[in-house]
């Protein structure tokens, strides 16, 4: 068959296309780790509508000891090694004291005897650690009290206070336009939270925001892929205010789609969109979301990395959308999808999409959660995409028409050599064989910016437009060569 889709690994014997399968719904899981060592994300999945979601009862702090009490011991400490068969003496304590029990069993050192003579039970879990941050507590309320006292004293006339006020507080307390809290206050009446159904239950919550006056609100694919076939789809403001909404495109492959509320209301404003190819690291963020249901929900942080190449699948590991990710370690998480990732000046700068993960997700296992490592769809690349599914309904990605060995361990993205016709791994009419690439070539760099695997080709060539020319290096029996190459087009998903 002709493969001019660059993501999905050409399998021995089938072989892999040459761009990816698009994802279809998203709601939970991650999609495997490529073979060649990019991240493993997790695309964040609409989480469950607000007030289905576990909860956990926060237990209650224990008591601080009373005065007089001898506080626990502030570092926890191991029973001593027994001697014979019996308990033994601790030896004398060295100039510094070890802190926290030591290895090979021993107890630590000056650890408090019973009547018996016996040491100390250990303290179960931190009970020793808060006991010595209550302690801290108690000592700083005597500090306080006696300082308290003192200036009382100094007080003797009977008719002063020791009560102290700010100078000159204002009565209404003003933040400046370019602070966070000014920020958030003028993006959060443009951003919406939706909630999708389809007509088997299925569906969750995501994000999306106002993209135009017109009333199309841009958002993640698999935010909305449960309803786009006959389901339900509502679009909910900062003030309360509900509308219906329906999609008018989706790209499974670049994870972005675009809704359109059926009665807008008027005065609606966009949120304004920055320059990704601008942005750089150490520059703030400020992500606006609905995490776990939770709406209108503001963090803040840093673009930590740029250009990651991120492949986040729809689960079942088939289908995978790759991205040339904007990270960042604003908090997100799943329900913050399809949200805007702002810069310092609260213009969009991309659109939440991924989180790495975590294992099983921790704490027992369940949805993952953030753990500092977030990616965002650039949003250069989303406005283009978002263009031409309000133009024409469908997306369209620039190809090389080549298929791409995703399992390959070379440095670079190997053209595969098997499973298929040497005509459909690599088109003799597309933009890479019109070039001179034949199966087997390694592609070691495009526009200039080293390749080291598929995955990273892949999302690199989705960063262009079809018809752009770009410089093109690869290596035929480990010598190099540059050609220049018209990216080609495909409309829609496969």
């Amino acid at each position: 068959m002709s493969n001019e889709n660059e993501g999905t690994a050409a399998p021995t014997p089938p072989a892999a296309p040459s761009v990816p399968p698009a994802p279809a719904s998203a709601t939970q899981g991650a999609a495997p780790a490529p073979a060649t060592g990019e991240p493993v994300t997790q695309q964040l999945p609409p989480t469950p509508a607000p007030g289905t979601e576990p909860t956990q009862q926060i237990p209650p702090a224990p008591a601080a000891p009373a005065y007089g009490q001898a506080p626990a011991p502030a570092y926890s400490q191991a029973p001593a090694p027994a001697m014979h068969g019996a308990e033994g003496w601790p030896p004398p304590p060295p100039p510094v004291p070890a802190y926290g029990a030591g290895g090979h069993g021993g107890g630590a050192w000056g650890a408090p005897l019973t009547t018996d003579g016996h040491p100390a039970p250990k303290p179960k879990g931190k009970g020793g650690l808060v006991a010595a941050v209550l302690v801290a507590a108690l000592l700083a309320g005597g500090i306080g009290g006696g300082v308290g006292y003192w200036a009382a004293q100094r007080s003797d006339n009977g008719t002063g206070s020791t009560t102290i006020s700010a100078a000159n507080t204002p009565k209404d307390l003003k933040r400046e336009a370019g602070s966070i809290a000014g920020l958030a206050a003028g993006a959060l009446p443009s951003v919406v939270t939706i909630e999708a159904s389809a007509g088997d239950g299925e569906g969750g919550t995501g994000t999306g925001f106002v993209y135009d006056q017109q009333g199309h609100i841009l958002t993640n694919n698999h935010v909305v892929a449960s309803a786009a076939n006959g389901g339900k789809l509502f679009a909910t403001f900062s003030d309360g205010k509900r509308y219906d909404a329906e999609v008018v495109g989706r790209a499974q492959g670049y994870d972005v789609a675009v809704l359109k509320l059926k009665n807008p209301p008027a005065g609606l404003k966009p949120l304004p969109l920055g320059d990704s190819d601008k942005v750089a690291v150490g520059d703030s963020t400020i992500a606006i979301g609905a995490p776990f249901g939770l709406s209108n929900t503001v963090t803040t942080g840093i673009v930590s990395a740029k250009n990651r190449p991120v492949a986040s699948g729809d689960g079942s590991g088939s289908k995978n959308s790759y991205m040339s990710a904007l990270q960042t370690d604003a908090s997100i998480n799943p329900g913050n999808s399809g949200g805007p990732l702002l810069d310092g000046r609260g213009a969009v700068i991309g659109i939440n999409s991924a989180i790495q993960s975590a294992g099983n997700g921790g704490f027992g296992g369940g949805q993952a959660g953030s753990i500092g490592l977030g990616f965002a769809i650039p949003v250069n690349q989303a406005k283009n995409v978002a263009e031409s599914l309000i133009k024409t309904g469908k997306p369209v990605y620039p190809v090389i028409s080549v298929s791409v060995d995703l399992q390959a361990k070379s440095e670079g993205a190997k053209i595969s050599e098997q499973g298929a016709a040497a005509n459909e791994l690599v088109d003799p009419n597309g933009p890479a064989g019109k070039a001179g690439l034949k199966p087997g070539d390694i592609i070691t760099e495009f526009g200039g910016k080293p390749v080291d695997s598929g995955p990273t080709l892949i999302s690199m060539i989705w960063t262009y437009k079809p018809g752009d020319t770009v410089k093109l290096t690869y290596l035929r029996g480990g010598k190099p060569t540059t050609v220049d190459i018209t990216l080609g087009s495909r409309v829609g998903d496969k």
